[in-house]
Order: C-alpha cells, then structure tokens, then sequence
C-alpha cells in the first residue's frame, strides 16, 4: 500500500446563494414576487416598486365574473361570520356565569369545521372538572344552538337533533337512525324488516332524511381567503391566440440610483451603497428575467394546445417539460419550476400550468393520434356523469368505450384514473342511485 498525490482539474456547478435567490424567483407567482420584493424593499432603500400604491384594475374571470378592487372596510363589512364565531355569540347568551361559559369554550375548541365535536365526553370533562353526568348535560345545553345538529357525536345523534328541530322525530325515523348502516348498504329490504314495516312505509322517512345536513357546520365561512389573481391571460387575437403577463399584479422593480458611491467620501458609506446597489441592480435583472421566462413558457403551451383552447377540457394535447423546454431552450427543472403555481385564465376558466402536462397514451393503430391522460380522465368522468344511476358503467365497460374511440385503456387504468377524480366505483354509485329512486 502507498499513498499517492494526483493533481487533477475539472469542472463543477456550484449553487451560489445569488443562483439560489434567482432560482426561487422563477417558483414565485406574481402575487408572491410581489410580497418578496416589498420586503426587500424595506431593508434596500435604493429599491422601488414600480405601482406600489396604484389601484389595481378589475380584471374578468372565465366563469367567476369580473374581479373588484379590494375595498377592505367593505370586505369586513360582507364577510360572513366563522362558525366559531357564529356559535361563540350563542353560548354567550347560553352562559350568563362566567365559570359556565368558560367550560362552554372547551366544548367549542372540540368543534371541528364541520360541526362535530372531535374530542370524547370524557376527556371533555376532565379538563372541565366535571362528572361524567354534569358533562352529558352541559353537551344537552350547547346543542341547543342554531343551526340544529352541531356539538353531534356521530351522524345518527346530528341527524336526531336536527329531526328533533323539525319535528320529524317518529318512532319509525328513531328506527331508521338506529339502523343507519343497513341504509348505508341499501338494504332497503333488511331495514323494512328491523323497523317492522313495509317498503313504502320508509319513503316518506327517507326523503326526510335526505333533507337534513350531515355536516351542519360546513356551509359556515373558514378563513378570510381571497381567490388569487391569475399570473398569465390568453386571448384571441387577430392572427391567433395571444399570451399576456397580468399587468394588474405584476411587480416591476425600480432601481433609485441618485446616490452613487462615487460622490460619497466615507468609505463606509461608499462600501454599503455599493452593495446595496448591486444587490438591486441584480434584483431588477433577476425579475425581468423571470417575467421573460414565465411569458416564454407560457406562450409555448398556449401554441401547442391550441386544441383546448377551441375545444375544451377534454382536448388537452398530451405534452411534456422536456417538450417544452427544448422549444423555449431552457432547462427541464426551469420549466417545472416557472410553472409551479403559476395560473392562467383561459376561455375554459383559470387553470394551473402544470394541469396542461400529461403523458400521452398510445391509440389502437399506430396511425392514430395520441391522447393525453388528462383528456381521458376529462372523458371518463362526463361518461359517468351521464351514466344511468341505476345501471352505472363499469370500468370495463369504460375501458372499451374509450377504447373503441381513442386511446386503448386496460381496466386497471379506468380505476386508477377514477380513484384520481374521486369517483366511487360502479356498485357504490348504483348503491347511491337506488338509495336516491326510493
């Protein structure tokens, strides 16, 4: 054994923290750059954004209407209240003592958002001090609150409180809630027979329970989220269509260069001004870079879904990042990243640029065009959409549908693509359907 020196050269990348910061520019959406750049305006005082304090036009959604300048006062004014907040009011009122009230709050932080409460009794009234009854009864109390079937346990209690605040409650409707998991099954015939009735007799019971909320607690506003205003438009021009950046939300950036570290004398001064310059010189450069390469991007996709935008959904072009970025010459990772959460408004409502990637599956002949997984996922689900309750399509028979018009699909992939939409099969969606005919 012998140690030996070698000395060779080579070349490397290195991740600069300055490539880093610019990386992360091409991630952010114009709302996001917008908050970045602010913040570094206020630890760079050579650093201006263009149209800080300007009014934002309104600008027309697909679908949503047209979007209105934020008016806060007004937006405090129309917000709807919170459910902790709706209920909070109402214990006030059902609490006077404050020693009450207090132990009415540990039962509204065990509300979750759709109104059940999370946390067991028990452990509701440990932390109260109370008994096991004293709790039980406190639980009667709050459940008073409107709307009917908040602070439940479980669905069957919900449901009972909610029918017991409409009057609804008979002995055959007690019998129904107990025996919800026959109704879950949709045996109809089972639960006539528990209940001790006919099949008719449950028609009445069971559109009445159809009308109750299982989820109360849902329909009440969460967190004040406004919808976010998209990065890019696509409209029809004259020779075809058109990609813009949105100009109402997108930041440009400003460099004051009045003070040169020239003129200064201090050489402190001279060294920090300097700095701070070049740090925003390089912070306009880093932002007209990312607006060029988004616009780039996104014009790009636009040209080769041309089919979707005339047609729709479930004409999305199959397409990859390697496809376009070759055609924009940039890297793949640019492109994945520039279209991380970046929106575009398209004729067929605002949409994510990554929805516009999908993988193409291969058609029956090798003559035949391509589809994109996306179209077939657009497909499956209108085909279930305007399937037969009670005779639901299966996946197979999905599978050959697509099949016989279009790409050729294995039933495995039908299930994969339906679990991908949320759609239960084919025996609970005839479960569903036969629950709803009765």
């Amino acid at each position: 054994m012998q140690l030996v020196h070698r000395q060779t050269q080579g070349q490397s990348l290195v991740m600069t923290s300055v490539m880093q910061q610019a990386i992360a520019l091409l991630q952010l959406s114009n709302t996001d750059l917008q908050r970045y750049i602010e913040k570094e305006a206020e630890e760079n005082p050579f650093i201006d954004v263009n149209g800080r304090h300007r009014a934002l036009p309104s600008l027309p959604y697909s679908g949503n209407g047209p979007a209105e300048q934020d008016d806060p006062i007004s937006r405090i004014e129309n917000h709807p209240l919170s459910l902790y907040g709706h209920v909070a009011a109402q214990l006030d009122i059902l609490f006077p003592n404050p020693a009450d009230r207090a132990m009415a709050d540990r039962f509204l932080e065990a509300l979750d958002p759709n109104g059940w409460l999370v946390d067991p009794l028990d452990r509701i009234a440990a932390d109260c001090g109370l008994e096991l009854e004293a709790a039980e009864e406190m639980l009667h109390t709050v459940q008073q609150v409107e709307p009917a079937g908040l602070f439940a346990r479980n669905l069957a209690e919900c449901l009972a409180l909610q029918a017991e605040d409409q009057g609804l409650m008979t002995p055959l409707f007690r019998k129904v809630l107990d025996n919800l998991p026959r109704l879950a099954a949709a045996d109809l015939s089972g639960l006539a027979r528990v209940c001790g009735c006919g099949l008719d007799d449950l028609r009445g019971p069971l559109k009445q329970l159809r009308s109750l909320n299982p989820k109360p607690g849902a329909d009440f506003s969460g967190n004040d989220v406004s919808e976010r205003e998209p990065d890019l438009i696509v409209t029809r021009g004259e020779t075809g269509w058109v990609v813009e950046l949105n100009r109402s939300t997108l930041p440009a950036v400003e460099v004051d260069e009045t003070l040169l570290a020239s003129k200064l004398t201090d050489p402190a001064a001279r060294s920090y001004v300097g700095e701070r310059l070049g740090v925003a010189r390089w912070l306009r450069r880093a932002v007209e870079h990312r607006n060029q390469t988004t616009l780039s991007v996104g014009a790009e996709i636009v040209r080769r879904q041309v089919a979707f935008l005339e047609k729709g959904l479930g004409h999305i072009a199959p397409m990859k990042l390697a496809d376009v970025a070759q055609a924009v010459g940039v890297h793949e990772s640019t492109v994945s990243r520039v279209t991380t959460g970046i929106l575009m408004v398209t004729p067929h409502g605002t949409l994510g640029l990554k929805r516009f990637f999908s993988t193409a599956l291969p058609g029956e002949t090798e003559g035949d065009e391509a589809a994109s997984a996306a179209a077939v996922r657009y497909k499956i689900q209108k085909m279930i959409a305007a399937e037969d309750p009670r005779n639901p399509l299966s996946d197979d028979a999905i599978a050959k549908a697509v099949s016989a018009g279009g790409p050729v699909l294995a039933r495995r992939t039908v299930a994969k693509y339906r679990d991908m939409l949320n759609i239960p099969s084919s025996f609970q969606r005839k479960r569903q359907g036969k629950l709803n005919a009765f």
